[in-house]
């Protein structure tokens, strides 16, 4: 366990933290890729060969987000934020739940349903219509159709999204890594690189991960249990209480 309070704290969030939610995720035995395959609804070729087909996934997505509520584990992030003087949080996640939870500033490394942008303008707004009104949406500025605002399957990240995410990374003195696979590129390398510039690392997961064997804390539990228990003794710890 932490023996001292820490500046610079930086978290990770995946899928898993929104499971909690009732969100599925993506590579547990429920998860969404062993229900449907990526390259047939989450990819640039996707889209152009049936765009409906791939906004009737993420409506349906959206509307599964929209019923659900942020849990425990994403209030405990928000009033990390408000306690801890310096904390980022970077999350692969796209369903808007750390910002209905308080967390105002969350760089969405992955996008955002709630985001669309234009494919041939790129124009970009959000839009929280749930259901969507029309399937495929268009471009009011335009025309022509809208996409979600998400990163695809062979698709490359925001440059100055992933930049700052590094920088983060690089500067922190202690990363929370919650509910991710560890499996995705590039943001499975930044625990990586947090640790390699000798940030203290505690993992939150139920599965064990490429994370776990250099984690200096792995905790093989759900986050909505296990990230509270975990917070109140850092409290303690840094008396921030």
């Amino acid at each position: 366990m932490i023996l001292k309070s820490h500046t610079e704290v930086v978290v990770l969030t995946g899928a898993g933290i929104s499971a909690g939610s009732g969100i599925p995720t993506f590579r547990d035995q429920k998860g969404l890729w062993n229900q449907y395959r990526p390259e047939q609804l989450a990819t640039p070729q996707a889209f152009a060969k049936n765009p409906k087909l791939v906004w009737e996934f993420y409506n349906w997505r959206r509307e599964i987000i929209a019923a659900a509520r942020p849990n425990s584990a994403h209030l405990t992030l928000a009033d990390m934020a408000k306690r801890i003087p310096h904390f980022a949080l970077i999350t692969q996640n796209v369903d808007g739940l750390h910002e209905d939870a308080g967390n105002l500033d969350v760089l969405e490394i992955h996008g955002s349903l709630w985001k669309m942008q234009c494919s041939v303008c790129d124009a970009s707004w959000s839009d929280k219509q749930v259901p969507l009104p029309e399937l495929p949406p268009r471009c009011s500025a335009c025309g022509e159709l809208a996409r979600p605002a998400v990163v695809w399957f062979g698709e490359a990240l925001n440059p100055d999204k992933l930049n700052e995410a590094i920088r983060l990374a690089s500067q922190a003195e202690l990363m929370l890594v919650i509910g991710t696979s560890a499996l995705v590129q590039p943001a499975a390398s930044l625990p990586v690189i947090a640790n390699a510039e000798g940030a203290y690392i505690v993992e939150i997961n139920p599965q064990r991960t490429s994370i776990s064997d250099f984690a200096d804390e792995f905790i093989q539990e759900d986050a909505t249990t296990a990230l509270s228990a975990w917070w109140a003794l850092y409290k303690q710890i840094s008396d921030l209480d």
